[in-house]
């Protein structure tokens, strides 16, 4: 039995059709606000705050494993509802928010952990949404693009510590916009277009001491979209370290709108930014 833990965006509907298809045993612990896994008789819905109603339902179900996918608004904690375990368990919580959201997902993780239960990694059953090294698209970047995915990568690495920083958007070698607590179609949606114009990267990378099995860099159909709406050219992803739903309607409009999405593995990251050659 794997307990499947959901919030908002299209990333835990993949996985549940992964599930169903695998015919694996499972429930859903439901954390969205519009209850969209009501109808499915395995589904639970609950609050942030319910953590002792949470691992009551795993472990009377016999759950030893959970997954968790889809986005959660960072709460309001003075506003939240707590059952008992709630408020044993929310000093921890607001002491790890100090320090970032990754440290929060890290201390959700603990407490599970220290509950028997163990968090396996949100592509365990969609390792194909995971893209591995290459460039996906027609178009390559060029030198020009090269030297702007390179300020960008450089960007999230000096940014390493402010625990929401995912993106950059970079153009001419200028960041234009950096991902902050709202995400990245917001950050998009930031950055003017320049007209008749098309250049310019998204880079999405997993911040630093970042827990991978929870929380990748998700792009899809609506980041590709809002990257053209912005002028850009293309978006960078690292290897084995993304989510990218809706690859193959992403992979066609992006020939047609002569993007580039092109996802890259240390040596080359390497290479890029020690000035190094790159084929």
């Amino acid at each position: 039995m794997i307990g499947l833990i959901f919030g908002e965006t299209s990333f835990p509907i993949e996985i549940l059709r992964k599930v169903k298809k695998k015919k694996l045993n499972y429930l859903i612990i439901d954390l969205t606000k519009s209850k969209k896994f009501k109808k499915d008789k395995k589904s639970y819905s609950v609050t942030i705050g319910q953590f002792g109603k949470i691992i009551n339902i795993l472990k009377k179900n016999k759950c030893k494993k959970i997954l968790f996918a889809g986005k959660v608004s960072k709460p309001n904690f003075s506003k939240i509802k707590l059952d008992l375990k709630g408020i044993y368990y929310i000093p921890r919580i607001i002491k790890a928010s100090k320090v970032g959201d990754a440290a929060i997902l890290k201390e959700i993780i603990n407490i599970f952990n220290e509950q028997s239960i163990k968090t396996v990694s949100s592509v365990t059953f969609n390792p194909e949404l995971s893209l591995k090294r290459g460039n996906y698209s027609k178009i390559k970047p060029n030198k020009k693009d090269k030297k702007d995915i390179k300020k960008a990568i450089t960007t999230l690495n000096r940014l390493g510590n402010y625990n929401y920083s995912q993106g950059t958007v970079v153009i001419d070698k200028k960041v234009i916009a950096i991902e902050g607590r709202d995400g990245t179609e917001k950050m998009l949606k930031k950055c003017k277009r320049k007209k008749n114009t098309s250049n310019g990267v998204l880079v999405k990378f997993p911040k630093k001491k970042q827990d991978l099995r929870v929380d990748l860099p998700t792009v899809g159909f609506k980041t590709l979209k809002n990257c053209k709406t912005a002028g850009l050219k293309g978006i960078v992803l690292k290897s084995k370290q993304n989510v990218f739903l809706d690859k193959c309607k992403c992979l066609n409009w992006a020939n047609k709108n002569n993007m580039f999405i092109l996802v890259k593995w240390k040596k080359y990251l390497y290479l890029l930014v020690n000035h190094l050659e790159i084929n």
